[in-house]
């Protein structure tokens, strides 16, 4: 019998095969795994880090800006109280030409000091000589404060020097007598420059931006400065989901401007309503991150590729591995379509197409508190189908069906603004929500609803009182709504409104506290 002892049957090969398959893979998948966990983990570090770093900075930014408008308004409440006690006599004008440089002369951020009278003349500067010709009766700032008895600062939009063509930001107080009169303007023209100065001291990088905009989202100042950038209105999404809802904090934004996405820090002045912002691009602030995951990237390849011949078969596995993650992603992205189409299904009437009262109850809930936080008007109107038992009984409930059908076609258009949400409550019965509409508002809406109804004239014998198909509508508004304000009570008060309707004959409107603002 001869022995072989040295030979490895064809089982003990396969498993050689797998078990050093088995090896690389681990070894590869760890590598891969090790290297794109600390590259994710260098990236959410990074941008932690930049967090901070644009949020403080748009702090110091807000606290600059917070600091040289109080120097400015300083000056301006010292002009407006020796004005409220000397007046604006020659010999009292005299004394604050001299005041009125003096403070130029130490506030650095000052262009300089003016004074108004009453009339819109200059009447002194810090420059010295006046042009007595110059008549500033005609500026915004001007009837503004004409007109406003609030003696508090206003920052204005930014204009250009005429004396040296350099931009500057009018910061003005409103002038009193004695009395309490208006007895003109101060004006502050601070120099967009010295923030420029001080702005060009932060590393922001090629696509950075520092800006200083008022709330409203005029900007006043931007580095690095370019044209046409100041007076530009910002409003977009920094304001409407960020900078406008919060004091500071932190979001990366698309900027409307040049599509470039930056990392943005805002913080509001203390004291006046602008926001200082700090964005740094995104693409910048990533730049040494992604040279660094490029070579580990590299390394890591070089290693896996010196494996890859040993694991050739491994790649195939993956390659199946990714096309079954594929299709599983695909059918995840259908089932989620399904289920969204399934939700949106869930919240609309199948008979006339409206939205259904679980949708109007969560509408109405999210009005009611929009309303609320805004101080605004809301306005309901209930609806319901005169004798729609009746017709039922005369035509059959094919024909009742088609009528809801084209009652609810009639309320859909009356959908005429966003926010507005016509729904059927139940049965016969249907509803229709109105932001920021007041009761008289309301009442032409459903009068205009009534009629349309009407004019489709369809037949009803069981109306006695039309022979067509008619409506009653109740009518409820709240002006403004406030804090004890319910859905429940909002309803009620429609209901109510809707049966002083029908109690006083159908086919007409009625307003909440049986007040008849209108008849069929």
């Amino acid at each position: 019998m001869r022995s072989d002892e040295s030979s490895i049957s064809p089982f003990s090969k396969h498993r050689v095969t797998a078990v050093a398959t088995l090896f690389v893979s681990v070894v590869c998948l760890l590598l891969v795994a090790l290297t794109a966990w600390s590259a994710w983990n260098a990236r959410v570090v990074q941008l932690r880090e930049l967090d901070t770093a644009t949020e403080n900075m748009s702090r110091s930014m807000a606290q600059h800006a917070d600091d040289t408008f109080k120097a400015a308004d300083t000056a301006l409440v010292g002009v407006a109280e020796h004005i409220a006690n000397d007046g604006v006599s020659p010999k009292s004008i005299e004394r604050m030409k001299r005041l009125l440089m003096l403070w130029v002369q130490e506030l650095p951020a000052l262009q300089s000091l003016l004074i108004i009278d009453n009339n819109g003349r200059l009447v002194a500067s810090s420059r010295g000589a006046i042009n007595p010709s110059l008549d500033y009766s005609d500026r915004e700032f001007f009837i503004y404060h004409r007109g406003h008895p609030d003696a508090g600062p206003k920052i204005n939009f930014p204009v250009i020097s005429r004396t040296n063509g350099s931009s500057l930001i009018p910061m003005t107080r409103r002038l009193n007598d004695a009395n309490g009169k208006f007895s003109g303007v101060a004006v502050a023209s601070v120099r967009t420059d010295y923030f420029y100065n001080f702005y060009a001291s932060y590393a922001i990088g090629h696509d950075g931006v520092i800006f200083l905009a008022l709330n409203s989202g005029i900007q006043l100042v931007r580095w690095p400065a370019r044209a046409n950038a100041i007076g530009k209105n910002l409003t977009g999404p920094l304001f409407s989901q960020n900078a406008g809802l919060n004091d500071s904090g932190n979001a990366m934004i698309i900027s409307p401007t040049d599509q470039i996405e930056r990392l943005i820090g805002y913080h509001h002045l203390n004291h006046y309503p602008m926001v200082a912002v700090a964005g740094l691009s995104k693409y910048e602030i990533l730049a040494v991150w992604r040279q660094e995951t490029m070579l580990h990237g590299v390394i890591v390849m070089v290693i896996i590729s010196g494996l890859g011949f040993i694991g050739f078969r491994l790649i195939e596995q993956i390659n199946l591995r990714v096309h079954a993650e594929e299709e599983a992603h695909q059918a995840g992205e259908a089932l989620k379509e399904l289920n969204q189409t399934l939700e949106k299904l869930a919240m609309q009437d199948g008979l006339t197409g409206l939205a259904n009262r679980r949708l109007f109850d969560i509408e109405l809930q999210n009005e009611l508190s929009r309303a609320t936080r805004s101080a605004s008007s809301l306005a309901l109107i209930m609806i319901d189908v005169d004798f729609f038992k009746k017709y039922n009984d005369l035509y059959g409930h094919l024909a009742g069906d088609e009528c809801l059908r084209q009652v609810g076609k009639i309320l859909k258009s009356a959908e005429g603004r966003l926010g507005d949400l016509a729904a059927r409550y139940g049965g016969e019965e249907f509803a229709l929500l109105l932001p920021s509409t007041d009761v008289q508002g309301a009442v032409q809406v459903a009068e205009k609803i009534c009629k349309a109804i009407r004019e489709l004239e369809i037949r009803h014998d069981g109306n006695s009182a039309a022979d067509i198909v008619t409506i009653s509508a109740g009518v409820n508004a709240l002006m403004p709504v406030t804090e004890g304000d319910t859905p429940a009570m909002m309803i009620g008060a429609a209901d109510e409104a809707l049966y002083v309707a029908k109690a006083s004959g159908r086919n007409q409107t009625r307003a909440y506290r049986g007040i008849a603002l209108a008849t069929g």
